[in-house]
């Protein structure tokens, strides 16, 4: 069931927010249970044979974190650390086995010239998410930062439906108190509209702008990558830069406005990352809650900055490695990585040098320079393999001439699509660079008052103008057939 289908809007979410907020009204905790209920069935309806292993997932973690805090506040500190790392162990096997195992089957044959063939096992939707989500979990357990006792609080924030599918990654220390706060189960209408803004825009980024920069990636990434021009490789690249920050930034948009609905304030995951003039801040504004989760439970306890500067780099491309294996089993995302791992360096090294100086032409010329690397690394991050990945490499560095195509119609029709590549690409720079983003726009520091401005008379009205507008997207989407996002094959 996608956020993006009339399947959802027009059935389960009025269901959803009706149930909840009606059986509020009785017992907050039934409330929570029925949330958490109608969130498994959310993931149920994608593949229902997949549920076993969450809901095997979820009371193993919750037990272990149990014991865990358990014998932290008893003073058993060898105890709890046992008991983490064989949380810590059960999470990755299975995030090893359903992701990366035939990765390694496959190159372990290479290396050994053994017959051995992939299994062909099927990724469970969200295994990532839920699987770092729980990890964190364990860890704050760890460092005694956990309380919960309740069982259905701790199954909601595992399978919270906006979060589960493809984030943000969530802390429980921001999730739990809100789920028991009884201000977030009075429905109001404000909130209701505050929300269908955020998925509105949201909505209007994946339909329109993500699904409409689609049409030129494919082309240039599965079928003509042997066979391009520089231009052709350049908008390719450039469409899928836009495509993946649209498509992503629209489900964290949508995820954030459909959790505000409920009363519950999602976790920011992206802050205008396409003007970021480094890749230091590049990181603080892409896919924030994953960047948080490799600060905190990877780069920090390898030890961060804290044992020198050699150590620190080494630190830096262990943690963005990891950061580009977590994203798929292949090499091209080992690779983005480690190109990431190396701008960070690099980026560290340069500021250690020169220290962090502000003038509008360095600015420029960062933000140049900082697109630029994120666009290569894109390259890598969209191929299917890492000779894809360098042909389209080499034709950006230097292709044949658009005008050498031209004699046949294959030619002009590419030369075509490539005029209206350009204009698409000039309007999603516009909006990436010059226009706040919805939480700048809405102002997220001050939703509350929004709320309250929406609570009387004009909020009736915008209400039923987001409801056609939002009906309107739905009806493009399904006319030219639902895509999913693309998060949902990491």
């Amino acid at each position: 069931m996608l956020f993006n289908s009339f399947p959802f809007f027009v059935v389960f979410l009025p269901l959803a927010l009706l149930g909840y907020f009606l059986l509020s009204k009785q017992s907050l905790r039934l409330s929570i249970i029925f949330l958490m209920l109608a969130s498994v069935g959310f993931y149920c309806y994608w593949d229902i044979r997949f549920f076993p292993l969450l809901a095997g997932s979820i009371c193993v973690n919750f037990v272990v974190g149990g014991l865990i805090t358990r014998r932290k506040m008893a003073g058993q500190e060898q105890q709890a650390k046992f008991w983490l790392v064989l949380g810590l162990v059960s999470n990755l096997s299975l995030l090893i086995f359903f992701k990366y195992f035939d990765f390694l089957i496959v190159n372990f044959a290479y290396l050994t010239g053994l017959p051995l063939k992939p299994w062909g096992i099927t990724l469970p939707i969200g295994i990532s998410f839920f699987t770092f989500t729980q990890i964190a979990y364990l860890v704050d357990c760890r460092q005694g930062k956990v309380r919960e006792t309740k069982p259905e609080n701790y199954g909601l924030f595992v399978t919270y439906f906006p979060h589960l599918i493809a984030g943000p990654i969530l802390h429980h220390k921001e999730m739990m108190p809100q789920f028991d706060d009884p201000r977030s189960h009075v429905f109001a209408r404000g909130r209701l509209v505050v929300g269908m803004l955020f998925f509105t825009i949201g909505l209007f980024k994946k339909v329109i702008l993500a699904d409409g920069m689609a049409r030129f990636v494919g082309p240039v990434f599965d079928l003509h990558y042997a066979d391009l021009s520089m231009t052709e490789a350049w908008v390719g690249a450039l469409s899928y830069t836009f495509q993946l920050y649209f498509d992503f930034s629209a489900y964290s948009d949508m995820a954030y406005g459909l959790s505000y609905m409920f009363g519950i304030i999602l976790p920011i995951n992206f802050d205008s990352p396409y003007k970021s003039v480094s890749i230091i801040e590049f990181w603080r504004r892409w896919h924030i809650t994953l960047s948080t989760f490799l600060r905190d439970y990877l780069y920090i306890p390898l030890g961060g900055n804290r044992k020198g500067s050699v150590q620190r780099y080494v630190n830096l491309l262990i943690t963005m490695l990891l950061g580009g294996l977590w994203h798929g089993a292949n090499w091209t995302f080992i690779i983005w990585g480690g190109l990431h791992g190396a701008y960070l360096v690099v980026n560290h090294a340069l500021r250690g040098l020169l220290g962090e100086r502000k003038h509008p032409a360095l600015s420029v010329a960062g933000w140049a320079l900082t697109m630029f690397a994120v666009v290569v690394g894109w390259v890598f991050f969209r191929a299917s393999s890492v000779e894809v990945g360098i042909s389209i490499l080499k034709a950006m560095a230097g292709g044949t001439l658009p005008e050498q195509m031209a004699g046949s119609s294959l030619g002009l029709n590419r030369i075509m699509e490539l005029t209206s590549a350009l204009w698409w690409l000039v309007a999603g720079t516009a909006i990436c660079v010059l226009l706040p983003n919805a939480y700048q726009w809405l102002g997220r520091g001050i939703l509350h008052e929004r709320e309250q401005q929406f609570n009387h008379g004009r909020g009736g009205v915008l209400l039923g103008a987001l409801l056609v507008l939002i009906f309107l997207l739905l009806a493009v989407c399904e006319t030219r057939g639902i895509s999913e996002f693309l998060y949902f094959n990491f």
